[in-house]
């Protein structure tokens, strides 16, 4: 050190105390600790999520989300909208399920009303909730191969999507946020000829299906990267309330179209199938989206069946300029894609809910990461979180 250098008034003086931290290096760092944050900007995290991952080697020792980054408030502001209003921002907390979110916001209205809904309104519900199905597990057919290496799903994915997105498109207007449900039917009847183009959009799905059922599930690097990773148990199920086929793939038998119906389902049981699998890895976790979509399918051919059977008449209820809720609370819950979305609605008897309180599918499935990931390798962390198929704004709420 030169004697410029030494001297000057930045140098600390030789007598003051340095702090020293020593770095394990080799065998040491072995058994020392390290915290790695995943996201909340990362490829792997669908978006806003934060992983907090402490790691001991390549071995995932604990696991935390974190949650909150494009928070928006959405129950605080469904008491400053009046009935109509809510239904717009009820369809994008999920916005791949967007259809289904505006379903269980009017089902509970209608439920304080009192309000009979028309057939047709009922049968066209259901049939557009099983499109929106598809939509939303297209998706993730596509991109969860992705996030491991196959790119070529995700094409066909889109591809398959835009044929629905269409037909969705021409009787909402919408291509994400359909705004097509509104308090006592929909929005308005269907356009001529739409049922005809609505079976040719699903057919040409169904035809070609095959491409995940060989392409993906056929892969044997998909295979190796799947199965028996990230097993979460039935127990661990109830504990933490995951729904939707992520429960189903660890053997719990439950939708609510089944077991408790609402809309049409009740009258479809022959044709409803709730797919199961005991594994509870991520591979059982893909089948199980794969097969409820198959069945999805089916579904919509069915409805599109009974629609065409039923005679002409109105679509929805005729509604008051000011539509006020009786007071008084409900809940009304649906299966949505994902899982269970519920509606808890306390009324005051005025035109806004003086609560709306949702309970979202995401929500709840991500908090069984913190039962999954702990034991599992680094290399395994995208493997189980993408099996996870969530939403990042049903999180967010």
């Amino acid at each position: 050190m030169s004697p410029t250098t030494e001297h000057t008034p930045t140098t600390r003086p030789r007598t003051t105390e340095q702090a020293e931290t020593t770095f394990g290096i080799g065998g040491a760092a072995e058994s020392t600790d390290m915290v790695l944050n995943i996201g909340p900007q990362h490829p792997s995290t669908h978006g806003v999520l934060r992983l907090r991952l402490v790691l001991d080697g390549e071995r995932i020792e604990r696991a935390e989300p974190v949650i909150g980054y494009m928070h928006r408030g959405a129950e605080k502001l469904f008491e400053a909208r009046d009935y109509r209003q809510i239904v717009m921002l009820a369809n994008r907390h999920d916005w791949l399920s967007a259809f289904s979110n505006e379903l269980g916001v009017v089902l509970g209205v209608e439920r304080m009303l009192g309000m009979e809904v028309p057939q047709r309104a009922v049968w066209t519900r259901t049939l557009l909730a099983e499109l929106n199905r598809v939509l939303n597990h297209l998706m993730f057919l596509g991109s969860y191969p992705l996030e491991l290496g196959g790119i070529t799903p995700v094409f066909h994915a889109f591809r398959e999507r835009e044929e629905l997105q269409n037909v969705m498109e021409e009787i909402s207007g919408g291509r994400m946020h359909y705004m097509f449900n509104r308090v006592g039917g929909l929005k308005e009847d269907l356009p001529a000829g739409w049922t005809t183009r609505a079976r040719a959009a699903v057919a040409a799905v169904r035809s070609r299906m095959d491409v995940y059922d060989n392409l993906v599930l056929g892969n044997e690097i998909f295979r190796g990267r799947t199965r028996g990773v990230g097993v979460l148990s039935a127990a661990a199920v109830h504990a933490y309330g995951v729904s939707g086929p992520i429960a189903r793939a660890s053997g719990v038998d439950f939708d609510l179209r089944r077991d408790e119906p609402y809309l049409a389902y009740g009258e479809l049981g022959d044709v409803l199938k709730v797919v199961t699998r005991e594994d509870g890895d991520c591979l059982a976790r893909f089948e199980c989206l794969l097969e409820q979509t198959h069945n999805a399918l089916d579904l919509a051919d069915a409805c599109l069946d009974r629609i065409a059977d039923l005679p002409q008449g109105p679509i929805n209820q005729r509604l008051p300029k000011v539509l006020k809720a009786p007071e008084g609370h409900t809940y009304a819950w649906t299966e949505n894609p994902l899982g269970i979305n519920g509606y808890y609605l306390v009324s005051k008897g005025e035109k806004t809910p003086y609560r709306l309180k949702l309970r979202s599918a995401s929500f709840n499935n991500i908090q069984a990461l913190t039962e999954l990931l702990p034991g599992q390798l680094v290399a395994d962390m995208v493997a189980i979180l993408g099996s996870l198929f969530f939403v990042v704004g049903d999180i967010d709420k």
